[in-house]
């Protein structure tokens, strides 16, 4: 029964429990640890990773592993292999074991044991833990011991153990390379064990002789055993050394490709070449031509296909680096040698007609890859080889819907659309042959073709109206069957179709789609196209997908938030009206816009749930709403100058209070609200930049798009209305008013209001035309593929949340702050965190002490550090000040900085109160003053003179 409970808690995916919850499941597990049946036992410790992940803070995670490791001591042989395996899943905890000495002590006592097995799930544990340990002087001894035994399964473990400690720990490195040394070298160290001892040199990086003493062995052992098996191990591990020391990797790249070239054995071939594509990841900068060269002669001789595929993905790989600049920039005695007759080239040119799809896709990457990086000279031909392999492989994959035919047509389009984006001009007869294909492909061939053409189209938006008729034609033809690939190719086409027609969808297309969603499509397609439509900016039609689908869902949740979409589309509908010149039309807009988009936002309002608060989009809508209000609010600015000019004596105000603007009126002060109405949602939607860390791209730059719009609006403002410098010529006005007669100054004035007429309609204008541009609703608006968030601890931590953490304020208060970083399941799609900022403030609540001036910068802390998270978790402490007395508030607010240095603002927040309290020390003295300050002073009388 306690187990089962356990179960059922750790299978929750939420992570908003309380610390006595996590606590409970612990007992429950322990419960289960504690049985007398192994059966319930096991399973007591096969649950422990759910409830690391469930709750990953030192506190619970120290306790728990000390649990595991007594029954490690305890157990038998089963159990211990359980708990080395749950040891093993949950390395990235180990860290957080706070008493490592107490762990590790009753995990060693079983390396005394008789049973040659106990002592090896012994050394595999210590090897587990080897990141945590990676010093202890007693585990080096007993793994150096444990080589020599004569149990075939400990020496296998002490292996593992010695290469676990190796990579961690230099001393260990050092002391026992020369004992695996011997031990290889050996005459009665069997062929079996030698194998395994080899890869642990590749650990033997830490300094340079190390590293050297590790390749002159692996040399020898290459050229003194020759057997296959001994050649792939030793070259291997030769491969991963120079990868780690770094400055091997030029002599590692011509030993692979001696191999590669000389040796006939299939299996060292395969190995080197596997190899060689480690290290063009790896430093691409360090192959040399003839490196390359090498390469392509062995992959222009080579009989067998499956060598020839691996070594292109080695030279697809280095295509796309700097490797293929040198290639082409350092030619051998400066012969000028053109790119099209390199061997390089030939051999792409002769892959892209392979009758093996794979090396055919392969040699279209290396030659589109080519033409994009290639110089000047002598592209033009290059550049039409690349189209016709191009071509020919999507007629060969375009009507096979077999899973390797259609890896070989997305990787085709890829390159394609790559290539076009460098050769702009190749785009217009690349369209026209995709749409030819289109209707002799199937579909799942359709739907990568419309990924493509969507990815031309929005790069080169003139092409939309070319390819328009062809796709519409295609989607009316379209069959109705409801398979996946159907479903798909409905959204794919309808996507290009948005994308073609730049947010102005003509009726009879409209048509076309209506009538295939009714035949055919699932709910999920409809609102899938709507979304497309949404981000593309067609709202009339996404407004009618979205009431359509309304009453198709079954929660309540759902319906509130497609009825908020549906408000959304209306208002943007209602804007796609506004006309040149029209500004009451503008103004009627704007207002039946709002109408819907506060419909809309208290539906959004209502859909949101705990698990899913849509924060983004009710503040990216809020944002909107009251952009619409300040662009309305700015017309309405501009033609009051109009219901209401400056008074005859504007001109004295000026004078008078010395302001210029002054002689303008009342739309001066007017403008200037507007002006810092801008900048604050300028300021507002940074803020909103800022807080989204898991945006993606064309989100974020959605959002800094509608930042500088209102940027530019303030700055229009200030620069033709506000701003001294573009309304100096009122100056010489003034003057001129001082100077001559009422009559030359009236007729001033009057070229002033017109130039300030024509002012406010550039404003106007201004304003429609930010009004005519459709929104759109970004991915991040409907779909988050990446999920971050931090989960925060602080200790000391109060018993209750409302009662304060007391302190003396005679001392400091040491507030430790630890936290976990949580993702979603695709960790760093985006971006990935670099540093946590931890910001610490205090403030004073309430004084309990005697009333008097307190210094300012005793009142608050304020303190800020970095923290870099190492496997998702990160600790550090923060040394805070109470010396007056009271009841304070102190917060900690977390935020991360990205790989770039970007800071976002993600949170969370937390907040603990701490009560200052007077020492006993302090407190007795008080008392001791007060009772002095009570007593009456003795009188002075006649008798006390004697």
């Amino acid at each position: 029964m306690s187990l089962s409970t356990a179960r059922s808690f750790l299978s929750e995916a939420c992570y908003g429990e309380q610390e006595l919850d996590a606590n409970s499941a612990l007992m429950e597990l322990d419960k289960g640890l504690r049985s007398g049946k192994l059966g319930e036992q096991c399973e007591a410790v096969v649950l422990f990773p759910k409830l690391f992940q469930k709750y990953p803070f030192p506190i619970l995670i120290n306790s728990a592993f000390l649990k595991l490791a007594d029954i490690f001591r305890l157990g038998n042989n089963f159990l211990r292999l359980c708990v080395l395996k749950v040891t093993q899943q949950s390395e990235k905890h180990l860290e957080k074991i706070l008493n490592v000495d107490e762990f590790v002590k009753r995990v060693f006592s079983v390396i005394h044991s008789n049973d040659p097995v106990a002592r090896a799930i012994t050394l595999r544990m210590l090897g587990s833990l080897a990141s945590i340990i990676p010093e202890r002087k007693n585990a080096h001894h007993t793994i150096r011991q444990s080589l020599d035994s004569h149990d075939n399964v400990e020496v296998e473990a002490a292996i593992f153990a010695a290469a676990s400690f190796s990579a961690q720990s230099k001393d260990f490195a050092a002391g026992i390379c020369n004992k695996v040394s011997e031990m290889i070298q050996g005459l009665d160290t069997p062929v079996e064990l030698k194998l395994k001892l080899i890869p642990m040199l590749q650990h033997m990086h830490h300094d340079a002789s190390l590293a050297s003493s590790s390749r002159e062995l692996l040399q020898h052992l290459v050229n003194s055993y020759p057997s296959t098996p001994m050649v792939i191990v030793s070259l291997h591990t030769f491969t991963q050394l120079a990868a780690f020391s770094l400055i091997d990797i030029p002599k590692q790249l011509q030993l692979l490709l001696q191999y590669l070239k000389d040796d006939p054995r299939k299996a060292v071939k395969r190995l080197a070449i596997n190899d060689l594509k480690l290290l063009a990841k790896k430093a691409p900068h360090l192959w040399i031509r003839e490196n390359t060269q090498t390469l392509c002669e062995c992959a222009l001789t080579s009989p067998y296909n499956s060598l020839k595929l691996g070594m292109l993905a080695v030279l697809s790989t280095l295509s796309g680096t700097i490797a293929i600049k040198q290639y082409f920039s350092n030619m051998t005695g400066g012969s000028s040698v053109p790119p099209r007759l390199t061997d390089l080239v030939k051999l792409a040119q002769e892959c892209c007609y392979h009758s093996n799809l794979a090396v055919a896709a392969h040699g279209v990457i290396v030659l589109s890859n080519i033409a994009v990086s290639c110089p000047e000279k002598d592209i033009v031909q290059l550049e039409q080889d690349t189209v016709l392999g191009v071509e020919s492989l999507l007629m060969l994959c375009s009507q096979d819907s077999s899973p390797s035919a259609q890896a070989t047509l997305k990787t085709a389009l890829t390159s394609l659309v790559k290539m076009l984006k460098s050769r702009p001009h190749l785009s217009q007869s690349a369209v026209e042959f995709l749409l030819g294909q289109l209707h002799l492909s199937c579909d799942s061939s359709r739907v990568l073709m419309c990924h493509a053409l969507a990815a031309i189209a929005t790069h080169l938006p003139v092409l939309g109206d070319g390819m328009l008729g062809d796709l519409v034609d295609l989607y009316r033809v379209a069959s109705h069957s409801s398979t996946g690939k159907q479903q798909e190719l409905l959204v794919s086409l309808a996507t290009v179709i948005f994308v073609a027609s730049q947010s102005s969808l003509s009726s009879d297309v409209k048509t076309v789609i209506k009538q295939q969603l009714e035949n055919g499509a699932n709910g999920w397609t409809v609102y899938r196209i709507a979304r497309q439509a949404s981000r593309m900016g067609c709202h009339e039609f996404s407004s009618e997908l979205y009431q359509s689908l309304r009453t198709r869902v079954a929660s309540e949740h759902f319906y509130f938030w497609l009825n908020s979409l549906k408000e959304f589309s209306q208002a943007e509908q209602c804007l796609s009206h506004v006309e040149d010149g029209d500004y009451s039309g503008a103004m009627s807009a704007i207002a039946e816009a709002l109408r819907s988009y506060q419909k809309g936002i208290a539906s959004l309002t209502a859909a949101s749930t705990p698990l899913s608060p849509l924060t983004f989009q009710c503040e990216f809508i809020k944002l909107r709403i009251d952009t619409l209000q300040a662009l309305s609010q700015l017309i309405c600015t501009c033609n009051s100058l109009k219901t209401s000019p400056p008074p005859a004596i504007a001109t004295t105000i000026a004078l008078t209070s010395g302001n210029d603007l002054q002689r303008c009126g009342r739309i001066s002060l007017q403008m200037k609200v507007c002006m810092d109405e801008f900048r604050s949602l300028a300021a507002r939607y940074a803020d909103l930049h800022q807080a989204s860390f898991d945006a993606d791209y064309a989100t974020l730059r959605n959002v800094e798009l509608q930042q500088q719009s209102c940027l530019l609006v303030s700055h229009v403002i200030e620069a033709l209305i506000l701003d001294p410098q573009a309304a100096s010529f009122q100056e010489y006005g003034t003057l001129g008013s001082v100077q001559t007669e009422s009559e030359y100054e009236r007729r001033m004035m009057s070229v002033f209001n017109h130039v300030l007429e024509e002012h406010t309609g550039c404003l106007c204008d201004a304003v429609i035309a930010l009004l005519k541009v459709p929104l759109s609703f970004q991915r991040y608006f409907f779909q988050k593929l990446q999920s971050t968030s931090i989960k925060l601890a602080l200790s000391p931590s109060p018993r209750t949340p409302s009662e304060p953490i007391p302190v003396q304020s005679s001392q400091q208060l040491t507030l430790k702050v630890e936290g976990v970083v949580q993702h979603g399941t695709t960790p760093g799609l985006f971006r990935k965190i670099q540093s946590v900022c931890l910001n610490v403030t205090s403030v004073l609540q309430s004084k309990t002490g005697p009333d008097y001036k307190i210094p300012l910068d005793t009142k608050t802390n304020e303190i800020e550090q970095r923290v870099e998270p190492h496997n998702d978790y990160f600790s550090t402490q923060f040394l805070l000040n109470f010396s007056i007395l009271g009841t304070h508030t102190v917060t900690v607010e977390a935020s991360v900085v990205d790989e770039s240095g970007t800071e976002w603002k993600t949170g969370p927040r937390t907040t603990v109160s701490v009560k200052s309290l007077e020492d006993p020390y302090s407190q007795q003295l008080r008392h001791q003053l007060q009772q002095s300050a009570s007593q009456p002073a003795p009188q002075r009388g006649a008798y006390s003179r004697f």
